[in-house]
């Protein structure tokens, strides 16, 4: 068996600073999303792409694919947003098997609703603190570590 290439301090130091900032970043957005909307951040996940799509109705299995979730999550967040009247599942008309969700009026409006408030606060830790040029870089390297990545492994 191979040993290991250990990461060296500096990229220990990256490695440990992007994790933080993921949480955190993530944690202060779903907590605006709760005291801006009273939506979770799991809400706002699936209501954007409903809402993002003609009709605002996507299979069960494209919106977890779209999202990054397996099957059982999906299922029970789209229960849960369906008691809350924000989605609503139906038949798939072309595969029995399936399902398709919906976006509800209240749904919609819930949307419209956060979604200025939740761009707002995306742009104040996120945005607003790049310079032109590190925000041209951030894409240069997400786009290649994202190429870099196996499609098979999600």
């Amino acid at each position: 068996m191979d040993e290991p290439q250990w990461l060296d301090e500096r990229e220990a130091h990256v490695w440990q600073a992007y994790l933080a900032l993921q949480r955190r970043l993530q944690a202060v957005l779903a907590r605006r999303l709760v005291r801006d909307a009273g939506l979770s951040g799991a809400d706002y996940r699936l209501l954007v792409p409903l809402s993002e799509t003609p009709g605002g109705a996507l299979r069960a299995r494209d919106l977890g694919l779209m999202v990054g979730w397996e099957r059982s999550r999906i299922s029970h967040q789209v229960r849960r947003m369906e008691s809350r009247g924000l989605l609503v599942r139906e038949d798939c008309a072309e595969d029995a098997r399936g399902s398709v969700v919906r976006l509800t009026e209240a749904g919609r409006a819930a949307i419209v609703a956060a979604a200025p408030k939740h761009v707002q606060a995306v742009r104040r830790y996120f945005f607003d603190v790049l310079s032109e040029d590190e925000l041209a870089t951030l894409g240069d390297v997400f786009e290649r570590l994202l190429d870099g990545l196996p499609d098979d492994e999600v």
